[in-house]
């Protein structure tokens, strides 16, 4: 199991290196902008939540402190969550960076909020959020109303 572990964060590496690293490239914007870049880590998910989806949607639809505790002690189940945790990492990320070039923040100010977010997104979204509302409105989309 620690190898599903280490993997569901290897497998977001690219996709937050390209949008750290190589923000204005055409394809990074072109990759990030499909939801779908969070599916490898969801199957992830999907291989470590598998052995332990019982206790764990019983632990879920009627959660306690006690209970994720225990639960937790399950590798496959630290694993799970923790591979949902990368995907929404990643997804919140996607949108930020998405809604950054939009509104033309500049890539060096979303570098270390990327990366913030990475590490802890309930830190990096509200910083955004702060970063967001100092920006100009977005310009209109291409076929979109005027």
């Amino acid at each position: 199991m620690s190898a599903v572990f280490d993997w569901s964060f290897f497998v977001t590496i690219p996709f937050w290196g390209l949008m750290i690293l190589a923000p204005t490239w055409s394809w990074t914007r072109r990759i990030a902008g499909s939801p779908f870049i969070v599916l490898p880590t969801l199957v992830t998910w999907l291989i470590a939540a598998v052995p332990v989806f019982g206790p764990l949607w019983t632990l879920v639809t009627n959660p306690s402190l006690t209970g994720f505790q225990e639960l937790l002690a399950d590798p496959a189940a630290v694993t799970a969550i923790w591979a949902q945790i990368i995907a929404w990492d990643l997804f919140i990320g996607r949108w930020m960076y998405l809604d950054s070039r939009d509104r033309g923040v500049h890539p060096l100010i979303m570098a270390p909020v990327l990366v913030l977010t990475i590490l802890l997104s309930p830190v990096g979204l509200p910083l955004y959020f702060a970063i967001r509302s100092l920006v100009r409105t977005p310009a209109p989309h291409v076929g979109s109303p005027a």
